[in-house]
C-alpha cells in the first residue's frame, strides 16, 4: 500500500473510517518526522470534527505505545498497577498511593508528567525533594519496582515519542479537547508501563479540565473501551476537583503534606478519601484485594502501620533523595497571609484560580521550559465546610518572586462565605 497523508486527511475529513496499516504508518510517519507539521494539524483539526470510531482510538493508542521504547517487567512475577490522573489542583494522590499501593503487595511502575497550567505535576514535586532522581532509565524503572515495589520517574524521551509530537501540536492547534486524542495520549503510555491492570482518576468541575459530568463521563467510558480493547483492566472513578486537594499547593508544601498522611498524622480534606478511594481501586484492579471494601481496609491499614510510608522513604533513598529532609518536611513560612472580611462557613473555593494565583507565586509554570520555586504556594487555613471568625486567616502565600502579582482582595475573594453550613457532597462521584 502507497502511504499518503492527504489521503488519510481526506478520508478523516469525510468521516470514513481509517484501516490498521493506514494508522500505524501514520505513527510511523510522525516518529520519523516525515509528516509536515501543517499537514499532521489538518489531520489533528479532521480528528477533532469528524471523530474515531473506537476501534480507531484502540489502533492509534496501540500504534503510539509501540512508537518507541516500552518498559519491560515481565521478569515481576506480582500484579502491575499504576494510576494516572487528569489534573487537579493540590492533586498530590500519587504521593500517597503509589508507596501504599506497593505496601499493599502490588508493583506500582509510576511514569509521570510535569505540571502545566493550573495543575501541578508529580515530577515537579518529586523534584522538591533535594537530591531525588526523577530521571531514570526504563532499565533503572524496571530495577527499582522489582527491588523495592515502586518507582516514581519522568517519562523518558523514548517512551511514546508519537504522542510527544502530536502533544505539542494539540496545544497550539486548538485541538486539545478531542476526545480520541485525549483516550490515546493517556494510555499509549501506560500502555508502553507494561502494566497488568490501570486506574483512572478522571477529575470534573471548577478546578478540571472537564468541566461537566456528560464529558468526564465520556472519557472515562472512551479510556475503558480502549484499554479493555487492547487487553489491559481498566477501572475509573469520577471524582469533584471543585475545591483543591488537601490544604497545601506547591511542590515541597504538598511533599510535606504527602508524608504527614504517609505517617497517620493528617487526614486533610478531600484529599484522604480520594487517595483511599483510588488506592483500594488499583488494589482490586491488580486482584489483590477480592472487594473494593477490602481495598479500602488494606490501604487504610498500610497508612495505619506506617508500612506505606517505610516504602516511601525506601523509594527516596533509592532515586537519590535526601531521607532526612523528607523525615523533618520543614515548610517555608507564608510571606504574606489573607484574613478572612466576614465570619462564616467556607461554602466554595475556586479552585482554577488558586492554582493559577501558585504559579504567579512561582509553584508552576506557564510554559515547559519555565524554572519553578519548590518552596512556593498556598497553605489553606480553612477549608470548604469549616467555619471562620472575622479577622482569622484564610490562607497564607509563599512567594520567592512577583509578589507583585499577589493581590489580598483577589484571593480573599476565591473564598465563598456563607451564613449557614452547607450539605456535604461525595468526592468520589462514580466508579466504574
Amino acid at each position: 500500500m502507497t502511504f499518503s497523508i492527504l489521503d488519510l486527511i481526506r478520508k478523516k475529513r469525510d468521516r470514513q473510517e481509517l484501516t490498521s496499516e493506514e494508522i500505524f504508518r501514520l505513527v510511523e510517519g510522525v516518529v520519523m518526522d516525515a509528516i509536515p507539521d501543517y499537514q499532521l494539524s489538518a489531520f489533528l483539526m479532521a480528528v477533532y470534527f469528524a471523530g474515531m470510531t473506537p476501534g480507531e482510538t484502540a489502533l492509534l493508542t496501540a500504534a503510539m505505545a509501540v512508537s518507541g521504547d516500552q518498559l519491560d517487567l515481565g521478569h515481576i512475577a506480582i500484579p502491575k498497577v499504576d494510576k494516572h490522573s487528569t489534573g487537579g489542583v493540590g492533586d498530590k494522590v500519587s504521593l500517597v498511593l503509589a508507596p501504599v499501593v506497593a505496601a499493599c503487595g502490588a508493583a506500582v511502575p509510576m511514569i509521570s508528567g510535569r505540571g502545566l497550567g493550573h495543575t501541578g505535576g508529580t515530577v515537579d514535586k518529586l523534584e522538591s525533594i533535594p537530591g531525588f532522581r526523577t530521571d531514570l532509565s526504563l532499565a533503572e524503572t524496571a530495577q527499582l519496582v522489582q527491588k523495592i515495589g515502586v518507582a516514581m520517574a519522568a517519562q523518558t524521551e523514548r517512551l511514546a515519542p508519537a504522542d510527544r509530537k502530536l502533544y505539542a501540536l494539540r496545544g497550539v492547534t486548538a485541538t486539545v479537547e478531542s476526545l480520541p486524542l485525549i483516550t490515546a495520549s493517556i494510555l499509549s503510555k501506560k500502555f508502553a508501563e507494561d502494566l497488568d491492570a490501570l486506574v483512572m482518576d478522571i477529575k470534573v468541575g471548577n478546578g478540571a479540565f472537564m468541566k461537566t459530568l456528560p464529558d468526564a463521563r465520556a472519557l472515562a467510558s472512551s479510556i475503558r473501551a480502549v484499554a479493555i480493547a487492547n487487553g489491559l483492566r481498566c477501572q475509573t472513578l469520577i471524582t469533584r476537583m471543585d475545591a483543591p486537594l488537601g490544604r497545601r499547593i506547591g511542590n515541597w508544601l504538598e511533599v510535606c503534606e504527602a508524608v504527614r498522611m504517609l505517617r497517620g498524622q493528617e487526614q486533610p480534606p478531600l484529599i484522604f478519601q480520594v487517595t483511599i478511594a483510588l488506592a483500594a481501586a488499583c488494589l482490586t484492579a491488580a486482584g489483590i484485594a477480592s472487594s473494593h471494601e477490602e481495598g479500602i481496609a488494606r490501604a487504610t491499614a498500610a497508612i495505619a502501620d506506617g508500612s506505606g510510608y517505610q516504602v516511601f522513604l525506601r523509594m527516596v533513598e533509592e532515586q537519590g533523595g535526601d531521607v532526612r529532609a523528607v523525615e523533618s518536611a520543614i515548610e517555608p513560612p507564608p510571606d504574606e497571609i489573607i484574613l478572612s472580611d466576614r465570619s462564616g462557613w467556607i461554602a466554595e473555593i475556586d479552585a482554577m484560580q488558586l492554582g493559577l494565583i501558585a504559579i504567579e507565586a512561582g509553584a508552576g509554570r506557564k510554559i515547559l521550559s519555565e524554572p519553578i520555586d519548590h518552596e512556593a504556594g498556598i497553605i489553606l487555613y480553612r477549608h470548604v465546610g469549616e467555619y471562620v471568625e472575622q479577622g482569622q486567616p484564610l490562607c497564607g502565600v509563599v512567594i520567592r518572586r512577583n509578589a507583585a502579582a499577589i493581590n489580598p482582595a483577589e484571593l480573599r475573594a476565591l473564598f465563598r462565605i456563607a451564613e449557614h453550613p452547607q450539605p456535604e457532597t461525595e468526592i468520589v462521584v462514580e466508579r466504574n
